[in-house]
This record gives C-alpha cells, structure tokens and sequence, in this order.
C-alpha cells in the first residue's frame, strides 16, 4: 500500500486564496440510477474531488464513450487527475460498467476507476474490518446472513481471503451454493460452506460453533432472533448491517460499535458506518494518485486495512 492518499504537500494559492494547479483533480460519477446519488456526491467533494460530473440513468453500452471523453481531454501524464466513480443502487448493472470502464482502455490512455454501486464495497469492507478488531479471520468460522445480496456476497468473498471458513446462508441453500462456487473460483483455497437459514430453526442451526455473524440481509428483515444467539456459546462477534426497523439481528442497536453484550461483540449498521465513510472518502482520494487503479472490493478493503494501521 502506497502512502497517505491526501498527501502531506502544502499547495500554492493566489491573491484570492485558491488552489493553483494546472490540473484540477476530475470526478466522473456514473450512476445507474435517473438521478445520480447524492450520497456518493457529498462524499466525493468531502474526499477531495475538484470538479465533479455526475451521470444519471447511465447504461453499460453509454460508458464507453464517457470514458472515452476522460481519456482523450488530458496527456498520459495528466489522466491520474481524472478518475471514474462507478455507483447506483443496481450493483450486477455497476458490474458491467465497470468492465465495460476497463475494456475502454488502450495503452496509456486509462484513468483509475472506483466501483461502489449501492455503498456494497465499501460496506462491506467495514463490516469485516470491525469483525476483524475483535477476533483473528484467519481459520474464523463466520455466517454470513443474507449472504446471497451484493453485500452479502462481498463480505463472504472477503472473509474467505483472510481465511475464515465461511458459511453463506440464505433461504435456499441452493442460492448460497451458487455464491460459494463463483468465490471458489477467485479464492482457490476457500473454505466455504453453503447453508439454509430460512427459517428461526435453519439459523439457530447453522450459528452452531460459530464464531463471527455478519448480517447483510434487506431492509426490514430479522434474520437472526435474539434467543438464537443468546444461546450461541462461541459466537464472539456480531455486526448487522440493517438500519432499517425491524433490525437483522434482533436487539443489536443500530448505533452499536463495539458494545459487549455478554461476551458478543455488537455492531449496528450506523456504528459501521462511520469506518465505511473513512474508507470511502480515502479510496476516493485514492484515485488521484494514479491512472491504472481499479478499485473493487478486494483493493477497497485493502484501504481500509490500511487505515486501521493493520495493512
């Protein structure tokens, strides 16, 4: 990992107080959704973005051309100060525009590209990262709760990579299967198991010698009980990325960050939230150091280990 992604220069200002650079730090912002976020926006200018060109309603087929404007406007030298944002709340279609981003490229002519659709990567990314505080991933064994979503599925893929056996539930075990075999194939060594847990007594079943739980399901949705887990006698940790009432796993406040409760470690999904921002706005920042990044999940939570000092 590179240094610090702000930089420690002082830049130079004129007469009026304004940064004097004869490149302007570029964010591009395509957004699968009519109106692009304004969430992903905030953050972007927070993270250090001098000019910002957000894209609504974007399709795979459209990115081509807009990455061809990125990398056509500015010398190879000066495309580290464009960079390209990839959100919206449909992550399979900010899949595709991500590697229709990258098949845009040629030679020297790329910037770097962030993907981020719907906050899953960066989501993700701090909910491992807050697991990771409390107990060594390597040999772990973690559930994975609504491990079929996007988030879900990014959280299972990035446990396997510290080691953690992991267990993907979801309501149909043949789902979580599916998810397990696509990580196999990027994680060779992974040690997963697919497991239903549909049901109050599928869940209390697979929480069995458990010892991390990441709950990544809808908004709305419990989907682990308290006597479940109260009953658990190794689950250590416990992190639900649900903020909407009626919470995933049931009374584990949302603004929970670290809270012991007999012996679990407790994370909310607002309590999480504060680490996705860091890593957010640092990956973000991120892009402006070079054209050739391409920030997924794997190199987003790589920040992240970064900020916490455990790179």
């Amino acid at each position: 990992m590179v240094g610090n992604p702000l930089g420690d220069e002082v830049p130079d200002v004129n007469r009026s107080g304004r940064t004097v650079s004869d490149k302007r730090r570029i964010l591009i912002q395509l957004d699968s959704d009519p109106h692009p976020s304004v969430f992903d926006r905030v953050a972007a200018i927070d993270a250090g973005a001098e000019d910002l060109l957000s894209y609504g309603g974007v399709r795979p087929e459209d990115v081509q051309n807009l990455i061809y404007g990125a990398i056509f406007t500015r010398g190879p030298k000066d495309l580290k100060h464009t960079a390209v944002f990839i959100g919206g709340s449909n992550v399979a279609v900010g899949e595709q525009m991500l590697e229709a981003a990258r098949e845009s490229f040629f030679g020297p002519l790329r910037v770097s590209l962030m993907l981020d659709a719907n906050g899953a990567n960066t989501t993700a990314a701090a909910a491992v990262l807050s697991a990771r505080k409390h107990h060594a991933l390597a040999g772990a064994k973690a559930l994975v709760l609504g491990g079929t979503g996007p988030v879900g599925q990014r959280v299972a893929w990035l446990l396997a990579s510290e080691g953690a056996e992991v267990h993907v539930g979801s309501r149909k075990r043949e789902r979580a299967a599916t998810v397990c075999d696509a990580i196999a194939r990027v994680v060779p060594s992974a040690a997963l198991i697919p497991v239903a847990a549909g049901s109050p007594t599928e869940v209390a079943s697979a929480l069995a010698h458990i010892s991390i739980v990441i709950a990544a399901g809808a908004p709305g949705a419990v989907l682990l009980a308290r006597a479940a887990y109260d009953r658990s006698q190794t689950l250590q940790v416990a992190v639900d990325l649900n903020a909407v009432p009626p919470l995933g796993i049931e009374g584990v406040d949302s603004t929970e960050a670290g809270i012991d409760r007999d012996g679990v470690k407790c994370y909310g999904a607002i309590g999480v939230g504060g680490t996705k921002m860091k890593i957010h706005k640092a990956a973000v920042a991120h892009l402006f150091e070079r054209n050739d990044l391409v920030l997924d999940a794997l190199e987003i939570y790589d920040i992240g280990k970064w900020l916490s000092g455990s790179a």
